[in-house]
């Protein structure tokens, strides 16, 4: 295995490691209960597979906000699904977060504050004055724009499928359309945006919080 290649799966199980399985599974339960065991029942599932997710998550000593809001969220779209009996709903919640980061992602770039710097800020802790350098910006706004890309386009589908009114399809398509779109996303965000920081010549974020005159390094590790 390179260099490389070990940093990126770093990189990955930094972002994604304990939210996997909270975000994916109750959906793909509910989903493919639905059409067997009806609304009511599938419902139940997802709410009982998201509980023993956090269950677990507190037995192992492991944080559980993820698991918490992945539960709050499953409650929500069951109970929504379940008031309007129309199992498609169950999904809405889905497609309205979708709706709200594309807004994110295009009030971040309008302002000239791109969300991909707020999600390495958030996960990393690096001053957001590093992340808005001319020398350094570019990078984020770019990965910023391929990241609304992608969820415009998920955004389309679910609405497309909710209209449908197919809790099957949109159960499967939310799923594929989650982690399995999302990782090789942050892959190329990740490999594109080091290539970029490179390219614009910036200081690297240890090199700027010490001050460090040019000619710099540049960033070596960390988007």
């Amino acid at each position: 295995m390179t260099d490389r290649t070990r940093e990126i799966i770093e990189e990955l199980r930094l972002v994604v490691t304990g939210k996997t399985l909270d975000a994916l599974l109750p959906p793909l339960v509910y989903a493919l209960l639905n059409s067997t065991l009806g609304l009511t029942l599938a419902a139940a599932a997802a709410l009982l597979c998201a509980a023993l997710i956090t269950l677990i998550r507190l037995a192992r000593g492991q944080k559980i906000q993820y698991a918490a809001l992945g539960f709050a969220a499953v409650f929500l779209a069951a109970g929504l699904a379940y008031i309007t009996k129309n199992a498609a709903n169950y999904f809405l919640s889905a497609a309205l977060t979708s709706g709200l980061l594309v807004a994110s992602c295009a009030v971040s770039l309008a302002v000239g504050r791109p969300l991909a710097a707020w999600a390495s800020h958030l996960t990393r802790g690096w001053p957001l004055a590093w992340f808005w350098r001319e020398d350094v910006k570019p990078a984020y706004t770019e990965v910023t724009l391929v990241w609304m890309a992608l969820l415009t386009m998920r955004l389309w589908v679910q609405i497309s499928l909710l209209r449908s009114g197919d809790a099957l399809r949109l159960g499967l398509t939310n799923a594929l359309l989650g982690w399995p779109v999302t990782i090789p996303v942050l892959v190329f965000s990740y490999v594109y945006g080091m290539w970029r920081l490179r390219k614009l010549g910036g200081p690297g974020v240890d090199e700027y919080t010490e001050g460090q005159k040019p000619p710099w390094r540049g960033q070596v590790k960390g988007f």
